[in-house]
């Protein structure tokens, strides 16, 4: 992926403008009889962009899913202000290019009241700004890239996912108290993967810790044999995988396959999730893991998303699927909650406001800079099925013990 300048955004935006067309609105929900006469207003449409396709897609297609189980469950309810409610799907296919010709085409053809989605941080930070210019409120599910709430946030732009820092310094304790101080680390080549191995070694050096070396992939590797010789070679007490989606399992494969675990050598990194496992399979899954969320959850809201997520698809719900549901429903409350599918109406009602973000702790966004504020759970990969799900939960780290980042005083929204 290319990383794309703020000052090449302008370009790249005013290119894919062009290269669109308004269009009327299209499509329609299929209801009943009796539905048309409770919906007669138009519906409220929410677009969600994502990379449904390339590394990133299984996560992305959980994320899907999990906002869609929230719109069935508004929709069920009577709507929205009376109104239905819709979802609009794109693919960014993980490209700034793609992300914003998708952002153009569901603002200016589909004519969505607001945006969500995305994982690579180059996608989000184009897509906000993007966003911003044609005053539609963005929701970022999945980017944990510092920027968004740091040198790159903006008024339009909500962040639901834990940044870097926050994920590094909830799990890194529990990878040098497991392993040890002497990592090793393998990175994609992506602004994702370099804002995730620059947060763990700074969470590892606070604690006393050394790195011992490090190697790049390229995003979408599938063979990381010569990575992990490589990592072998200097004897660390753990490999950190600053990997993701595809790229994750893969690695996990080989680590498992070039038996590093009876070489004495930990494997972990900033996150994880059933989306990574499931994939994987319990046989090759280990290590510890930073995690946004876990069905073991004893949360009677959490049981009732799972419930939602297993009558519409079959499946227990993974993380990418907790982040869809909880970041629409914040979306669709705070929408009846103002009153109003108003941008800026809307934009004040969430700045500040906690509510139950299906976790032990207490969710919030900050108001300034729109973090959502949160519980990050660090879990250990069972590497066999012993419950419902991957992971044994060693933490609940309250968001409020790790919300703080690098200079982040010195940044306003813009």
């Amino acid at each position: 992926m290319q990383h794309v300048s703020r000052r090449r955004f302008m370009k790249l935006a005013s290119a894919t403008g062009a290269a669109l067309m308004l269009g009327d609105l299209t499509g329609s929900l299929p209801f009943t009889r009796s539905r048309r006469v409770a919906y007669a207003a138009e519906p409220i449409k929410v677009g969600i962009i994502d990379p449904l396709s390339g590394p990133y897609s299984t996560s992305s297609i959980h994320d899907v899913h999990g906002a869609t189980v929230a719109v069935d469950r508004f929709n069920k309810s009577g709507g929205v202000l009376g109104r239905p409610v819709r979802l609009v799907e794109a693919d960014d296919a993980s490209n700034v290019r793609t992300g914003l010709t998708a952002a153009a085409k569901l603002i200016k053809d589909d004519r969505v009241d607001f945006l969500m989605g995305t994982l690579n941080g180059e996608v989000a930070l184009a897509v906000g700004d993007f966003a911003k210019a044609e005053n539609r409120l963005f929701m970022v599910t999945g980017a944990h890239v510092p920027e968004l709430t740091g040198s790159g946030c903006n008024s339009h732009t909500f962040v639901f996912m834990p940044n870097a820092w926050m994920l590094s310094k909830a799990v890194t304790p529990y990878l040098v108290k497991t392993y040890g101080t002497r990592w090793f680390m393998i990175t994609a080549e992506t602004m994702d993967g370099r804002a995730a191995e620059q947060a763990m070694t700074d969470a590892l050096l606070a604690r006393g810790g050394n790195v011992l070396g490090s190697v790049g992939t390229a995003f979408g590797t599938t063979d990381f044999a010569v990575a992990l010789t490589q990592a072998k070679a200097v004897k660390p007490d753990a490999v950190i995988l600053n990997l993701y989606g595809w790229d994750l399992v893969h690695a996990l494969k080989a680590y498992s396959r070039l038996e590093l675990a009876k070489e004495q050598i930990g494997v972990g990194g900033m996150v994880s999730g059933e989306q990574i496992g499931r994939p994987l399979g319990y046989a090759d899954h280990a290590g510890i893991w930073g995690l946004i969320w876990d069905p073991k959850i004893n949360r009677d809201s959490s049981k009732r998303f799972i419930q939602g997520v297993i009558d519409k698809y079959n499946h227990t719900p993974t993380s990418r699927c907790y982040h869809g549901y909880a970041a629409m429903t914040q979306i669709l409350e705070t929408v009846q909650r103002a009153g109003t599918t108003d941008t800026q109406a809307v934009i004040k009602a969430l700045e500040g406001h906690a509510f139950d973000g299906l976790k032990e702790g207490r969710s919030y966004f900050r108001a300034s800079d729109h973090q959502h504020v949160q519980d990050v759970l660090v879990g250990k990969a069972y590497g066999k099925e012993l419950g419902l799900g991957h992971y044994q939960l060693l933490a609940t780290v309250p968001g409020d013990a790790v919300a703080s980042t690098p200079n982040q005083s010195q940044y306003r929204l813009s």
